[in-house]
């Protein structure tokens, strides 16, 4: 039963609150002073001259000021029920006189009696509403602060899964660099050795190669943990960018004697703060990245140039381009998938990303694309005097 009174009346209230404001309030205002007549006629008529017909409007007063918005329909109300009580409730009938004593007083009295009841209710009606503001307010902060919270245990959840693969990842780094790098000393001794047969050197050749391009994969891995945690600082000081490069291109060499690399330098000197070796191993994984991947070794260029502010080095090939997903993936400094990947047991997208968390540290740009003419080409910007990132 209360269940359905409760239903009951909250439709009612759905549908009064749908009725236009002022036609509301009007509305309210003569059916509470309509109630109050009709009530005061009735007492009236059992008590005589001893009636409570102020008691009655005064009622009605609270009621209108209650159910209704601002202070008008409150004070009006007031004003209207002195008025009533004066013609029809008190001697005279049925004429306005305020020649008994005790008359204006009492008019008075009531009508600043009702004001004030008008006003407590409105103030009452305007804190109750502030009340559910605040509630609201809390309730939203609340129920942000508990996001937040949630996003903050996430965010070093993520954090420490973060630290323990990179430390993961440089233990296993450091374990796997020594015997490899013994095996790539062994197997150039044998490769010396008079008596090997051209099979036996074929098959050291390629395990060589596959130990070098493992070192590689380490250093690189290495690398891009130390860069991302901040744990390999940057030991910047003032260098020739060709001389950089030339060292780069010279270890490139050393590991693809068979590769040809043209060298464009630019007629300015590009003379700027870096950290030699980590951009001498930029360049060196992209060199080495257009060798293994591209397709092609026989039309790569290296080139140094000065546009504004940066000193550019730019790695380009003429082979089978990057896809789409590919260039995706670099710009967003992420290893490539296996899927993406030409060669994806070489690493590319390891040491692309070492590259480019390199040159965000060196605070400048670093971008991959296809060429109009064909292959792939990389650039990364360095800043001179008064560059920025």
């Amino acid at each position: 039963m209360w269940q359905r009174f409760k239903a009951l009346y909250h439709q009612l209230d759905v549908q009064f609150h749908r009725i236009p404001s002022a036609l509301r309030n009007f509305g309210v205002t003569a059916l509470f002073l309509c109630a109050a007549y009709w009530a005061s006629s009735i007492l009236i008529g059992h008590t005589g001259g001893e009636n409570n017909s102020a008691l009655v409007f005064v009622l009605a007063v609270a009621l209108i000021s209650l159910l209704t918005s601002g202070y008008f329909y409150g004070i009006a109300a007031s004003i209207i029920g002195t008025l009533c009580i004066n013609v029809y409730f008190m001697e005279p009938y049925a004429a306005f006189s305020l020649s008994r004593a005790g008359y204006p007083v009492a008019m008075l009295s009531m009508a600043g009696i009702s004001c004030v009841i008008c006003a407590l209710t409105a103030r009452v009606k305007r804190q109750a509403t502030e009340a559910v503001r605040r509630e609201k307010n809390a309730k939203a902060l609340y129920e942000q602060n508990e996001k937040l919270n949630a996003e903050k245990a996430d965010i070093q959840l993520q954090s420490e899964r973060t630290s323990i693969r990179e430390n993961i990842l440089r233990a296993v780094s450091h374990d796997l660099r020594t015997p490899l790098t013994s095996i790539s000393g062994a197997v150039s001794v044998l490769l010396e050795s008079p008596d090997m047969s051209p099979k036996n050197i074929a098959m050291l050749s390629d395990i060589k190669n596959d130990a070098d391009s493992l070192i590689v994969m380490v250093e690189n891995l290495l690398s891009v943990t130390r860069v991302q945690d901040g744990t390999l600082p940057l030991k910047k000081r003032e260098e020739m960018l060709e001389e950089v490069a030339g060292d780069a291109l010279l270890t490139t060499r050393r590991r693809f004697p068979d590769c040809h690399v043209a060298l464009d330098l630019s007629e300015d000197i590009l003379y700027l703060p870096m950290d030699p070796l980590l951009v001498k191993q930029v360049i060196v994984n992209l060199l080495e990245n257009a060798i293994r991947h591209s397709g092609d070794r026989s039309h790569i260029s290296l080139r140094l140039y000065r546009e504004e502010d940066w000193a550019v080095v730019e790695v380009r090939d003429q082979g089978r381009g990057l896809s789409p997903e590919v260039c995706q993936a670099v710009q967003a400094a992420q290893p490539m998938p296996r899927s993406l990947s030409g060669d994806s047991t070489r690493g590319m997208g390891i040491g692309l990303s070492v590259c480019q968390n390199i040159i965000k540290a060196h605070g400048g740009f670093f971008t991959a694309g296809n060429h109009p003419e064909g292959g792939a080409v990389f650039r990364f910007g360095l800043p001179t005097e008064g560059g920025e990132a």
